[in-house]
């Protein structure tokens, strides 16, 4: 066994899931070849194979029998786009040009219109003369066809195409030869006319995909073309400009303003304010000093900076980006299940109905043009390329759309699993609140200002690295903080210090009892703040009880917002902490939810998910920790907020990059219009099938005397794929109910 290999190939002609399908089934088939992933929308397969066994060549003849082309993927992905879309488009507007006239020579004289007037003979070589450059234009469809159902015994939908044209322009030469041998055969043998304008029409459809895919994929183009190719770097003292993926970790890069930041990193020295827009979709600059961290690809506003690199190439935030997006428009969604399985079908059985109805209406005497005119609509208009981009050309532009908006949605499944979400669990710390505590309240006891009792407790709480203290100390940043002897630290109740020679207490009840200072004339104060779920402590100076102060985790700005706008929605929204009874009603109560669960811990969350599951609700649980990790696995639907842990995030189904609650409403509602987008793509891609087929085959002709023309079939063919795309292409107008 040999070293597992693995490379990316550009496919270019996989126009739907069934021809991903065959790509996939033909590469699995071979000998060596371990995993292959095709993907219609992306025109990429990922393959991965034992190359003592098999190389590229074989890999690459196989997918071109089974009639596709194949080629290693570059990384300028875009020009080979344009370049596919550019290619179709000459083609289509050569068999335009073409088709034109040859329509008019055979419609004037049925509508009366002038026409021109030569013998039979020399009508048939001019549309012959016509047609002929069409189909060879177009011979590209011909030879994938023939391929795919003669070498790889797998028919495609050019299969379909082929046999369909092919069969029309056959016949016409045939015809055309008896008219040079029998003048009364007449011009209506011709099928010339019908064949030019089906691939005229197929290659519109073509056209018109490829540039539908192009918009359906332009998130990934606008985050690829965020990387910036040059970087302003010292090296031994110097400033010198270097290509951007020659960056190393340790690099000391140098900002001046209006420049794309390349890499990421940590701000050494100066000062800026940042737009982050395209990365975190928050329209306002974030200011930046000295440790803030700056993400490769946002713009630098004002000011000058160097900061020192600390992610590059592949591990930088934007490179992640791009790969999550990439990789949830390259995955399946479970509903595209049912419509790989009939596509898988749909082909053989057209087949089928298309060689029965030729045979029906031939022994029944309607002559061999009525059938052949029955056989080519039906292999035409049969063709399942809507329904293979019914569901993956949806789920490219729902999580493109995301992903502007700062929400990554990981896979289609995610993406089909939130839309079925009726139960929203939020943990707290971090993720409703702001996951650090501040000062909420100051509250003197005597004549002392709130300034003055502040820098006494900024004073005696600058030596502890407690949490609380912290949040006391940032509060009291902007006062003269004096320095402090005779410090003592007394876990679980607070802090003793003195100022000059004056004693400062901080602390919890106990520790006042300790010291002997007496506190009931703040019990009032501390059962309110206690109430309201905030952590309180007293402070006394000199043994007299001086005052009262307290610190809370408090709720994100836009927490109430997303959770009322989440009921508005039908959800039912439940927090979960470790903290107690009070503190937890507290913040549930300010945050607008109903229901909560305290004292969980950590390792018990996940076991609170299951509960709910049991009770049969589908359940998206958001968090941020690690502690966070196992409930947002056993989830449904797990949502991570960005500035969470890397286990948490490597956890989640998707992340949120602002840190904003609001986004869960995003995440979900994006979700719930894209899988509506999928649903209405299976219809009309059905629609047109099921209605299509049996006309195509002459059912209604018995009582109708009405005959699907091959070329309106053509035209009904391209219409059901470009109404797909563009019905999918219009979540690109989704806007957010949150302001």
């Amino acid at each position: 066994m040999g070293k597992t290999e693995q490379i990316t190939l550009k496919v270019e002609g996989m126009m739907s899931t069934h021809c991903s399908n065959i790509v996939e089934s033909t590469l699995k088939r071979i000998k060596g070849v371990e995993k292959a992933k095709a993907n219609a929308s992306t025109q990429i397969a990922e393959i991965e194979y034992d190359g003592s066994i098999v190389n590229i060549a074989t890999l690459i003849s196989a997918i071109e029998n089974a009639g596709y082309s194949a080629q290693k993927a570059t990384v300028d992905n875009e020009h080979a786009r344009t370049q596919q879309i550019n290619s179709l488009k000459k083609k289509f507007l050569i068999s335009f040009v073409l088709s034109m006239p040859l329509f008019y020579l055979v419609m004037a004289p049925l509508i009366g219109l002038p026409s021109l007037q030569v013998a039979h003979k020399t009508m048939a070589i001019i549309q012959f003369i016509l047609a002929t450059p069409v189909m060879i234009v177009s011979r590209h469809i011909f030879i994938r066809g023939a391929k795919a159902m003669f070498i790889n015994r797998m028919p495609t939908a050019d299969s379909l195409i082929g046999l369909g044209v092919g069969a029309a322009y056959i016949f016409s030469i045939a015809a055309m030869i008896v008219v040079f041998f029998n003048y009364e055969a007449g011009m209506e043998s011709f099928y010339f006319e019908t064949a030019a304008f089906l691939l005229t029409f197929i290659l519109l459809g073509h056209w018109l995909e490829a540039i539908a895919k192009g918009k359906a994929s332009e998130a990934i183009r606008k985050l690829m073309n965020l990387q910036p190719k040059i970087a302003t770097v010292l090296r031994k003292g110097k400033e010198i400009k270097i290509p951007a993926e020659e960056l190393k970790e340790g690099d000391i890069v140098i900002m001046k303003p209006g420049e794309r930041i390349p890499t990421d990193g940590i701000i050494i020295s100066g000062n800026s304010s940042v737009d982050e827009s395209m990365i975190t979709g928050e329209s306002m600059p974030v200011e930046k000093s000295r440790n803030s961290k700056v993400i490769g690809g946002t713009v630098n506003k004002h000011g000058s900076f160097k900061f020192k690199a600390t992610k590059v190439g592949s591990s930088t935030t934007l490179a992640q980006i791009i790969k999550l997006v990439e990789q949830a428009q390259e995955s399946r969604a479970p509903i595209q299940d049912i419509a790989d399985k009939i596509a898988a079908i749909l082909v053989p059985a057209v087949l089928l109905i298309a060689v029965t109805a030729f045979i029906f209406w031939y022994a029944y005497g309607q002559g061999i043009i009525f059938a052949l005119s029955s056989l080519i609509a039906v292999l035409i208009i049969a063709c399942p390329c809507s329904i293979g981009l019914a569901a993956p050309t949806a789920v490219m532009v729902g999580t493109g759309k995301a992903a502007e908006k700062g929400v990554l949605i990981k896979s289609a499944g995610a993406l089909q699993a939130a839309s079925e979400i009726d139960t929203i669990v939020f943990d707290k710390t971090g993720t409703i609140t702001k996951g650090a505590p501040v000062l909420t309240d100051v509250i003197p006891l005597t004549k002392i200002t709130k300034d003055e009792l502040l820098t006494v407790a900024g004073s005696v709480e600058k030596p502890s690295e407690h949490p609380l203290a912290e949040a006391i100390v940032k509060a009291a940043i902007r006062l003269k903080i004096s320095p402090v002897t005779n410090f003592r630290a007394f876990p679980g109740k607070g802090v003793r210090a003195f100022i000059g020679k004056t004693s400062i207490v901080l602390g919890t009840r106990k520790l006042m009892e300790d010291e002997k200072i007496s506190y009931e004339i703040a019990e009032k104060d501390l059962k309110k703040l206690e109430d309201e779920g905030k952590t309180a402590m007293l402070i006394a100076i000199s043994g007299r009880l001086t005052g009262v102060l307290a610190v809370a985790d408090t709720i994100k700005e836009n927490s109430a917002a997303a959770v009322n706008e989440l009921k508005n929605q039908g959800k039912k929204v439940i927090m979960i902490t470790g903290d107690n009874e009070r503190t937890a009603a507290a913040i549930a109560k300010e945050a607008s939810i109903d229901e909560f669960f305290a004292q969980v811990m950590p390792e018990d969350k996940a076991k609170k998910i299951e509960q709910l599951q049991a009770q049969g609700r589908n359940i998206a649980m958001v968090g941020d920790g690690i502690n966070d990790a196992p409930a947002l696995a056993q989830a449904q639907l797990g949502i991570a907020i960005g500035s969470g842990t890397d286990i948490a995030i490597e956890s989640a189904d998707i992340v949120l990059v602002k840190n904003e609650l609001t986004d869960v409403v995003t995440a979900i509602d994006i979700s719930t219009r894209t899988v509506k987008k999928m649903k209405q793509n299976f219809f009309w891609a059905f629609f047109y099938n099921t209605i299509g087929i049996p006309i195509a085959a002459g059912v209604l002709y018995p009582f109708t005397g009405w005959l699907l023309n091959p070329a309106i079939a053509g035209a009904a063919m391209a219409l059901s794929s470009v109404t797909v795309v563009g019905n999918s292409l219009l979540l690109k107008m989704w806007k957010s109910k949150i302001k």
